[in-house]
């Protein structure tokens, strides 16, 4: 938004009036006092458009015209700026009362009789584009400053974005993970929300709430968190508190994304059927966002090759799925997902894993 002038003598003046020697007479008065941007017309049914043309400051109106009286103009002004008029100053040869009333009533600041003091009808002018010019300096800083605003938003959300990826995409190498398998899940998980009817900004929020889901398993020991086989049970104890130390390192902060990453963090592993971890939620108990997020990841951690695993079918995961409908996983959320099947391939395949060398090389052989 640019910064406007405040110089009087630059304001927008459009003059209406069906003679042309009050026209001319008015026009060289203002030009004569340094106004440079003066717009005459003789037709008042004109007088809407070239205001809005003209972005006028200020309308100096004749009440007696042929085809649309002075009230006539007032009106179509104040519908199109919906009752916002600029300042308008009646020009007339009505000295009666009910005249100035009326023009007075329809938005009118002013009202000048014929003949006119030159001096008077200056001081007028000025004092009404003074007051006119104000405002639009007020409003133009005001949106600069919203502007201005805006912009520091936006740069603190993107750079609270891209904290939260960075420590999606830390909790997932240390899982031995490339970070697509954060990208895929995010994805998939934003698209079941979408698919479920849930607005823009929920699906936005989700897409990048969702890459910390695991972000706990930063405090989890290595020789667990790698272990190529089975953990024991005193192992998958300390493994079930990587939920908790996620919800912690994520807590205290009332951003919409950080209170939902949060919430994603503490809530994937909880169970629709009550059994899940840490806390032992069932059903609704268990946040939407933790619901979605531990569909599309368990999906995508079973069609992906892990350190103690190789990777599923997408036939024996989708399996698995639908016999784990109401006990893992909602109901209403798995029937979304098996019909977005096709497009949930669509996202596995773009972010597919990048291949090794070794894979590489044997495909090529």
């Amino acid at each position: 938004m640019n910064e406007i002038s405040t110089d009087l003598r630059e304001a927008n003046i459009l003059i209406v009036d069906d003679e042309t020697v009050n026209l001319r007479f008015i026009e060289k008065i203002l030009e004569m006092y340094g106004f440079t941007n003066v717009t005459c017309t003789q037709d008042p049914t004109q007088a809407a458009t070239l205001y809005q043309e003209k972005n006028s400051d200020l309308v100096l109106l004749d009440l007696n015209m042929p085809k649309l009286d002075g009230y006539g103009v007032l009106g179509q002004l104040n519908t199109l700026t919906q009752g916002k008029l600029p300042p308008v100053l009646v020009l007339t040869a009505q000295h009666q009362q009910k005249y100035r009333q009326r023009a007075l009533d329809m938005g009118a600041l002013d009202y000048v009789t014929k003949p006119f003091d030159v001096d008077e009808l200056i001081s007028r002018v000025r004092n009404l584009l003074e007051v006119q010019m104000a405002k639009k300096y007020m409003e133009n800083q005001n949106g600069i400053l919203e502007q201005k605003v805006r912009e520091r938003t936006q740069e603190i959300n993107d750079t609270r974005l891209q904290v939260v990826r960075h420590l999606g995409r830390a909790a997932e190498y240390r899982d031995n993970e490339t970070g697509f398998h954060i990208i895929r899940m995010s994805k998939v998980a934003a698209l079941i929300a979408k698919e479920i009817g849930m607005p823009d900004n929920y699906c936005y929020l989700l897409l990048n709430a969702s890459p910390m889901h695991d972000i706990g398993k930063i405090g989890i020991p290595d020789y667990i968190l790698l272990k190529p086989g089975k953990l024991n049970a005193q192992e998958w104890e300390e493994m079930k508190k990587h939920a908790q130390i996620g919800a912690d390192i994520l807590a205290d902060d009332d951003s919409d994304l950080m209170v939902m990453a949060h919430d994603i963090a503490l809530s994937h592993h909880e169970k629709y059927n009550g059994t899940g971890y840490p806390n032992g939620l069932n059903a609704d108990e268990i946040p939407l966002a933790g619901r979605i997020t531990a569909l599309a990841d368990v999906f995508d951690a079973l069609i992906s090759v892990r350190p103690y695993k190789e990777a599923w079918t997408v036939e024996a995961a989708l399996n698995l799925i639908k016999n784990e409908s109401g006990q893992h996983f909602d109901p209403m959320l798995v029937d979304v997902f098996i019909k977005n099947i096709s497009k949930i391939i669509a996202i596995n395949e773009h972010y597919a894993e990048p291949l090794t060398d070794d894979v590489q090389r044997q495909n090529e052989s």
